[in-house]
């Protein structure tokens, strides 16, 4: 109960000001972020350890090379044991013959897999949020679920939100209200859609802009006061 009464507390405190939009371009009023997410210090050591982990547990073993027991075929002796002037053989597939076996070749079974502890992880996310705030580059809409699914439309938004700039965005949206977002932001090449829920380290470095729902923030503040910080 104790635990529970810290945690609320300490996301009661708030940090950093965003600037709120609305889905016509304009700016209507300013939110503060909850401290317990936003209100850490940049920690860029833990940054990369946490992008090297997602980005090794992406990687996929698929090279595979045969050894010599593995390639089909005659296995006949190419020539007699004696009297021929050339070294033994048995059959063609020793690895010194063309189509023969590899030696010391990817077997296609190789692990590439980090782990992480979950707090550091967690620790490395709210880092780089945090530095996002404090550098002006996160914004919030309002009701952004109801765009209209026309690319035009999300275009002539973002321009008008980041003044005329064409960075790379990461739009954060609800899982239940993703539809409309989805086919406004698709097609437009700089920007990227996520799920609060889903969101990582890396997705968030690989963005310049960060534009969230603002419903979003507060479900987001819900599940860290859920969870706890892991």
């Amino acid at each position: 109960m104790n635990k529970k009464v810290n945690q609320k507390s300490k996301l009661g405190k708030k940090t950093t000001k965003i600037d709120v939009y609305s889905l016509k371009g304009e700016k209507v009023e300013q939110i503060s972020l909850p401290s317990a997410i936003f209100g850490h210090e940049e920690n860029k050591d833990l940054i990369a350890q946490s992008i090297r982990v997602y980005l090794s547990n992406q990687r996929k073993s698929k090279a595979k090379a045969k050894e010599r027991g593995e390639i089909s075929g005659s296995t006949k002796k190419i020539w007699r044991q004696k009297g021929t002037g050339r070294a033994r053989h048995g059959d063609r597939y020793a690895p010194i013959f063309v189509g023969g076996g590899v030696t010391h070749g990817p077997r296609g079974d190789q692990n590439w897999r980090l782990s992480m502890p979950k707090k550091m992880k967690q620790k490395a996310f709210f880092s780089l949020l945090s530095s996002k705030a404090k550098k002006g580059k996160i914004i919030a809409v309002q009701e952004l679920g109801k765009i209209e699914p026309k690319t035009k439309v999300a275009a002539l938004f973002l321009q008008k939100v980041l003044q005329g700039k064409d960075p790379k965005v990461l739009v954060i949206a609800s899982p239940g209200k993703a539809e409309n977002v989805y086919r406004s932001f698709k097609n437009l090449p700089k920007v990227k859609i996520a799920f609060f829920d889903k969101l990582n380290t890396y997705q968030v470095l690989n963005s310049e802009w960060l534009v969230f729902e603002k419903e979003v923030l507060s479900l987001l503040e819900k599940q860290i006061l859920k969870n706890g910080t892991k």
